[in-house]
């Protein structure tokens, strides 16, 4: 372990290397920085005017209107009923965050550095078992009260208590904030997975300790909070919309970190419980920025007036971050899927050929990996250095880890692969399930069978196909449609049998890994341990992934986690792609430069003046 941190020192060290950058010695023994980069050296050097992909001269003013498509905490995406997104209770509004400012923010075309937000450095300790940081000096809250290392204590203290599990499980070894003067705070670690947890809480949100002593941080509210960063809640329709409107007071426009971002005036999340209603909102112009996540109505539906006479066009742009793991997560905590032969075998009812070409006009990709579409997705045999890793666990994890990675079965596109589907058969006789009567029973008669839990129909006419697949394995499947209120409580409480989500992955994996697929999290209401994944080799190997000193090492634990993971088939994997499809009204602007790792629309985009006027004549 000595030797370990050592390294991970020595690679830390390389981010804050240059005797003409130190200032000084931080309370905790580090030396302060103005970024942190876990491998390596930083982009940007102290004294950066802006980040090279945002346009410093970008116009500021007018509307964004956009429906949610991505989610954190507690957010939903077809409704809200709380503007409290850092807890577990309630469906969370979205554009939450760009109301709170953070230590310090992460730069969109490295993968793993950030640098000075409320913080204008950073000190990393040489035993890697503290991080201090240096608040700026200005940096205040929308009711004109400073930001204080009192209220980054407070929120350190509050969160650990009483914040949403994800939250709880990314801090778990986070032992105390505590006051180092009137501008310094100090974060103290335990155990030996520290690697990533200055930048974990680094991007914790700051609330204001006296506004908290006056608001239950635990309940529901529809109630506006108090901020401190770039936007403030400007009105709110419960679980129609909500409006944020661009501070012109904000502290922070002009730090280099913000130069060129948050240019829009006002950015407004619209909510529809219907897809295709959302879809015929965006042709009327009631929003004006749309990512297509449905290849049918990429490839269909955009020949509406307005696309062809050009007020609206379509963009396709590419998507280097890995393409998360969105696929049917099959519930192991209930009996009947405990042997992954059963789990297996759902995934030969699956045709995806057959899918792809009839239902998605072959835009997609069938996704095998949790890590597809990036370096740390495992190919082939695996490597010497993934064996050093795997061979603990030979016996303990299926044999196939030590051969081939296992890909998804491809089938010859007719929608009912004969061949694939015996196979599907075979693996539930070998698992006790034996077909009778057409229906597939165990020793004790009951037959199997599987809900699909949903809160759209837009995924029916792929699972009908699929459930009418699964039939002819003797599985008696369904489809369990409810409101989106229900359909979170349930998703909290894996009170379902299999269930679509998709989950990003970092470009540098780490301590959130637990939360997808750590033991400790498989009975954690709220996590997003879907799968209920509780498996001592996978554990092992993400503490491999936590600890990796240089990228190579994170490849090649990655890689082996893959493997594990795959072959235990604890979700059917659906499908990608590598780029982003984006429909947008045409009155945008976009600096020429867009961030690998970042979509960036909401913060680096603008209204156009001349394109907006063209659009409303």
């Amino acid at each position: 372990m000595r030797a370990r941190l050592a390294a991970l020192a020595a690679t830390i060290a390389l981010a804050f290397t240059g005797p003409a950058q130190a200032e000084s010695l931080a309370p905790n023994g580090g030396e302060w920085r103005h970024g942190m980069s876990i491998f390596g050296d930083l982009k940007y050097d102290a004294g950066f005017p802006h980040f090279d992909y945002a346009d410093p001269a970008a116009p500021k003013g007018g509307e964004l209107r956009l429906i949610p498509s991505e989610a954190y905490l507690n957010q939903g995406f077809l409704t809200f009923d709380t503007l409290n997104i850092f807890v577990l209770k309630g469906s969370g509004a979205h554009g939450m965050r760009l109301t709170f400012d953070t230590l310090m923010t992460r730069a969109w075309d490295e993968p793993d550095a950030m640098y000075g937000l409320a913080a204008e450095a950073a000190a990393i300790a040489p035993d890697r078992m503290s991080v201090a940081f240096r608040l700026r000096d200005g940096a205040r809250f929308h009711d004109g009260s400073p930001v204080m290392v009192d209220d980054v204590v407070f929120t350190f203290d509050l969160l650990k208590e009483k914040g949403h599990p994800l939250l709880t499980t990314a801090i778990r070894d986070v032992v105390s904030a505590e006051a180092a003067g009137d501008r310094t705070v100090v974060y103290r670690f335990q155990g030996d997975l520290v690697r990533d947890l200055p930048f974990t809480v680094a991007e914790l949100p700051i609330l204001s300790k006296a506004y908290y002593s006056d608001h239950d941080f635990s309940a529901s509210s529809l109630e506006p909070p108090l901020g401190s960063g770039p936007y403030r809640v400007d009105d709110v329709q419960q679980g129609r919309s909500i409006t944020h409107r661009l501070d012109p007071d904000y502290w922070g426009r002009d730090l280099p970190v913000n130069r060129g971002r948050f240019n829009f005036g006002t950015v407004r999340f619209e909510y529809f419980r219907d897809r295709t209603a959302a879809f015929e909102a965006f042709k009327s112009g009631e929003y004006t920025f749309r990512e297509e996540f449905t290849s049918r109505f990429w490839a269909t539906k955009y020949e509406f007036p307005a696309v062809t006479d050009g007020r609206v066009i379509k963009l396709t742009t590419p998507d280097n971050r890995p393409s998360g793991t969105q696929g049917w997560f099959i519930n192991t905590r209930k009996a009947k899927f405990a042997d992954p032969r059963v789990r297996q075998a759902l995934g030969y009812a699956f045709d995806f050929e057959w899918t792809n070409r009839l239902h998605f006009h072959g835009l997609y990709t069938r996704t095998q990996s949790y890590f597809e579409n990036s370096d740390m997705k495992a190919e082939g045999p695996p490597s010497e250095a993934e064996l050093a890793l795997l061979e603990p666990f030979r016996g303990q994890v299926p044999d196939e880890v030590f051969t081939e990675a296992w890909v998804p079965p491809v089938s010859n596109g007719s929608g009912q692969d004969r061949r694939m589907l015996k196979r599907g058969r075979d693996l539930l006789a070998d698992a006790g399930w034996v077909v009778s009567d057409g229906k597939a029973r165990n020793a004790a008669g009951e037959v199997l069978t599987i809900e699909f839990l949903s809160d759209t129909p837009t995924f029916e006419r792929v699972l009908q196909p699929f459930i009418k697949n699964l039939g002819l394995l003797g599985i008696d499947a369904s489809i369990r449609q409810v409101d989106a209120a229900q359909f979170e409580e349930r998703l909290k409480d894996f009170d379902f049998d299999i269930i679509i989500r998709r989950f990003s992955m970092r470009e540098t994996p780490g301590v959130e890994l637990r939360a997808f697929m750590g033991s400790e999290t498989a009975d954690q209401p709220g996590s997003r341990n879907l799968a209920g994944i509780a498996n001592p080799a996978v554990d092992a190997l993400i503490d491999r992934v936590v600890h990796a000193t240089t990228r190579q090492e994170l490849v090649t634990a990655t890689r082996a986690l893959d493997r594990v993971l795959r072959a235990n088939h604890y979700w059917i994997p659906q499908w990608y792609k590598g780029e982003h499809n984006l429909a947008v009204w045409d009155k945008f602007g976009w600096p020429e430069v867009k961030p690998k790792y970042h979509r960036g629309v909401i913060r680096l985009w603008w209204v156009d003046p001349e394109k907006e006027a063209r659009l409303n004549q």
